[in-house]
């Protein structure tokens, strides 16, 4: 059976990987993966993904010192990674090469190099959703500054906003993931004979492996066609993306698309049961109890301009008949964003374990690093099962492009 060579960038702890790795026809073989931690003494990410996985090269070093060289040598058919959300403003310098704005927005230009040295067959990218609308003051203009690099590049994007818990997971965690494909591949072609409209309603990766309803939420629904000067779009383009779309050709089509709910797991349901560990004394849970009740308070900005800092109330304790919040990388702290729970009359917090099992990871498989560091990467990974669910699509599609394939050698 055909394997899909994969280059995992911005690993992790190996979400992506453990994700594809538990596919039905188990298609997909991580050849390289980079992962690398800036200004830490400890790669504990790193050193988590290597006690779990042995196959395949393992990078601990930054992206943007790899080589062209060593990423021309890497053989791959697919490459996926998630990476931060910052700024990707571009812009043309004296001697007219490109410039990009934003430290961090750089790691998008990594991608890009790699996808340029070595031309896979398909790409897998997740961010933060509010990527489709960012920077707030040019609305659009960073997704559009990608969907304009990668149709240069030659690849048609489809792009869908999931919330795990409206396919069945315990967390309501919303990410964007971004499927490109090299439009002359066999599966670019064929999909080319469906509408925009059809693609991301039925015909596309994310419409068969996560089903929508087939009209529109609110009427929402846009079009625009994205420049292939990357320039221009920087400088010039702001546009409304909704959490579902497709960009052939430099042709958008974007739609407020409703979800076909299924049953999510609830936060009662993934606890450990006898915890005593992670009690919370008294002081902190008066704490808590203040972080998230209302408040009003008065402060004084920097020009001493006095202003109210208002903040609504929170439920005392997180529900355990619904499906867990977002779970923030702040998750280890006394923090409103933190899960407080209350089980059996006694207050804690999560568990490591919980904070894995809500990502849908095996237990304890970062329990190589301290809790504060286990919470620290649960709160940047993605969930896992959202990851299967599009790699058993890619596999599909990797079939039925080899049987077309296959037939077309008998004429």
């Amino acid at each position: 059976m055909t394997q899909i060579k994969v280059a995992e960038l911005f690993a992790g702890v190996g979400g992506f990987r453990i994700g594809l790795e538990n596919t039905k026809e188990n298609m997909f073989d991580i050849v390289w993966a980079n992962q690398w931690e800036p200004s830490k003494k400890v790669q504990h990410a790193f050193d988590c993904y290597v006690s779990h996985f042995s196959s395949g090269t393992h990078s601990n070093e930054d992206i943007a010192e790899v080589t062209d060289r060593e990423m021309e040598e890497t053989e791959v058919d697919m490459i996926v990674g998630g990476f931060p959300c910052q700024d990707y403003s571009v812009a043309r310098s004296l001697n007219g090469e490109l410039g990009i704005q934003g430290k961090k927005g750089v790691l998008f230009w990594q991608i890009v190099r790699f996808i340029q040295n070595t031309m896979p067959k398909y790409l897998l990218l997740e961010n933060v959703d509010r990527l489709l609308k960012s920077p707030s003051k040019q609305r659009g203009r960073d997704f559009g500054v990608m969907l304009s690099t990668l149709n240069e590049l030659g690849y048609d994007i489809e792009w869908r906003v999931i919330n795990a818990a409206d396919y069945g997971n315990a967390q309501r965690r919303r990410r964007v993931f971004i499927f490109g494909y090299k439009r002359d591949l066999t599966y670019g072609q064929n999909i080319s004979r469906y509408s925009l409209e059809d693609i991301i309603y039925y015909q596309g990766l994310f419409a068969k492996a996560f089903p929508v309803e087939n009209e529109p939420n609110k009427k929402r629904v846009s079009e625009t066609n994205i420049s292939k000067d990357i320039v221009d779009v920087s400088e010039q383009f702001s546009f409304q993306f909704h959490n579902s779309g497709i960009m052939r050709n430099g042709e958008v089509l974007t739609i407020d698309t409703i979800p076909k709910y299924e049953k999510s797991i609830t936060l009662g349901e993934i606890l450990e049961e006898n915890v005593t560990d992670y009690s919370i004394p008294e002081e902190k849970i008066e704490k808590f109890q203040y972080l998230r009740g209302p408040k009003k308070i008065l402060r004084t900005s920097k020009t001493g301009h006095e202003y109210y800092f208002s903040e609504g109330g929170m439920s005392e304790t997180d529900a355990l008949d619904l499906p867990a919040r977002t779970m923030l990388t702040s998750e280890g702290s006394v923090n409103r964003s933190t899960h407080f729970l209350k089980v059996n009359d006694a207050y804690r917090t999560l568990t490591p374990i919980e904070a894995e099992r809500l990502n849908g990871f095996p237990d304890n498989w970062t329990n190589t690093m301290p809790d504060r560091m286990r919470f620290f990467c649960m709160g940047n990974a993605l969930v896992v099962p959202l990851i299967t669910r599009i790699g058993n699509q890619i596999e599909q599609i990797e079939k039925e492009n080899e049987d077309t394939f296959s037939q077309l050698k008998l004429f």
